[in-house]
């Protein structure tokens, strides 16, 4: 269960000393994962169960850092002041939680496309202490895919997961072999995301002329991937379940529900028909920006980020013969957590107490302490 405490409160009990579970194998302790994407910044404080974890505290917050990173690849000095300022809160949480087990503080687009990415980092450590990794799109969607394993239907061995980020979209393919083991046969970024696609089309209401010219970009970039993997079949099939994570997907995944405000608990796992799908879209595209920026379920801060979503989400319903979609409220964040809960149970299992790794032979990106199981 997701739990959101009050961290402003000056009375708070301090954490017990973390001790080992010989159920799990981990400490009974803290664990902390910060995406830093180019429109949010979320945290998530958890701790190990028997079989996955339990949220203890988060934080989210809308920072656009990428706010006009299209025009001269650089981040703006408000956009650094108000990430930061988000950063310092996530600090503050996880101080309340040490000694931490493990924690692990990613970047992702936004930083990867920035020129000014190391005066950045600089900024963050010396203000707030946190060391940010900068990660490759590759290891982004191997911890989209690890976050949204869990929703993968026991009776299908491969998923297709797309995780729609604000300056990028990740999209891989995931099978799980009959030992349990997840590995990712390929993958495809496409280089724009929600923050981007409405910064390059900054109409109040995005023409039908622009949401086309996403949709026919999308599927240029989509055949050579599926030229090499021919996942259409494979969904014609029903041998591949499909995954979206992002918020323009949990948002289509509560207008669908016709929830009065959004509920993670509500949203997380549903499945969705491409039907259904399609007249979700139709109906918010409809609802025009006035009334995008009234529903409950989008608001202000999503009105503009929510149709440039919709575009990707239907261009890959276009694209592919889709029947369903599962509906993930989880993503990178999780899949940080389990990675390192997976790490540090499969470390106290080792009879030598050495560090056994977890990464996938063709799939590693630098990071020697990532994983994909």
């Amino acid at each position: 269960m997701w739990v959101k405490k009050r961290h402003n409160n000056r009375f708070k009990a301090k954490p017990k000393p973390a001790e080992r579970n010989q159920e799990t194998g981990l400490n009974d302790g803290y664990y902390a994962a910060i995406d830093l994407g180019t429109n949010s910044c979320r945290l998530v404080v958890a701790q190990p169960t028997p079989s996955s974890f339990k949220v203890v505290e988060t934080f989210s917050k809308i920072t656009r850092l990428g706010e006009g990173i299209i025009n001269g690849n650089l981040l703006s000095k408000a956009a650094v002041k108000r990430t930061i300022s988000a950063l310092k809160v996530c600090s503050a949480i996880m101080d309340e939680y040490q000694p931490m087990i493990r924690s692990r503080f990613v970047a992702t687009a936004a930083c990867r496309r920035a020129l000014n990415c190391r005066e950045f980092e600089e900024a963050v450590k010396k203000e707030t202490k946190l060391n940010m990794e900068v990660i490759s799109s590759k290891e982004e969607a191997r911890l989209a895919v690890v976050g949204c394993m869990p929703l993968l239907s026991r009776t299908i061995k491969r998923a297709l997961v797309f995780d729609i980020g604000g300056g990028s979209t990740e999209i891989s393919i995931a099978r799980v072999t009959d030992t349990g083991k997840t590995f990712i046969e390929g993958f495809v970024s496409l280089p724009y995301g929600v923050v981007t696609i409405s910064e390059a089309f900054p109409a109040r209401e995005m023409t039908k002329l622009a949401y086309d010219t996403i949709i026919e970009r999308t599927h240029k970039i989509l055949q050579e991937f599926e030229d090499k993997y021919q996942i259409s079949e494979a969904i014609k099939n029903q041998e591949i379940q499909v995954i979206g994570t992002s918020g323009t997907v949990t948002v289509l995944g509560a207008v669908h529900l016709g929830l009065p405000r959004y509920n993670r608990a509500a949203v997380d796992g549903i499945s969705v028909s491409g039907d259904e799908m399609e007249k979700v879209i139709k109906r918010i595209k409809n609802m025009g920006h006035d009334g995008r920026c009234k529903h409950s379920c989008i608001g202000k801060t999503k009105a503009d980020l929510t149709i440039s979503g919709c575009a990707i989400v239907e261009s890959l319903c276009t694209f592919w013969p889709i029947s369903e979609i599962t509906i993930a409220d989880r993503g990178i964040r999780e899949g940080m957590l389990l990675d390192m809960m997976h790490h540090q149970k499969n470390n106290y299992f080792r009879k030598d107490g050495r560090y056994r790794r977890f990464l996938r032979k063709g799939y590693r990106n630098g990071n020697k302490k990532s994983g994909s199981d």
